[in-house]
């Protein structure tokens, strides 16, 4: 009685997602990581930024502005 379950494809994080334009200018949504340098984009968390590659974790103040 084993049944055959579909697993969920995982969506890839896209680069072009990681920026914004704002009047001709690009911006970047999210930091580079202080240790690896730039090219290595951190996930935002929420409370903290955290870094994939290295585990370097940079937690936000309460005054900054949260992503959707």
């Amino acid at each position: 009685m084993s049944e055959k379950t579909e697993k969920k494809k995982k969506k890839e994080a896209r680069v072009h997602s990681y920026y914004k334009i704002e009047e001709d200018k690009l911006v970047r949504l999210r930091p580079f990581c202080e240790r690896c340098g730039p090219g290595n984009f951190m996930a935002d968390h929420g409370d903290r930024y955290t870094c994939g590659h290295c585990g370097f974790t940079r937690y936000k103040r309460k005054g900054e502005n949260k992503t959707a």
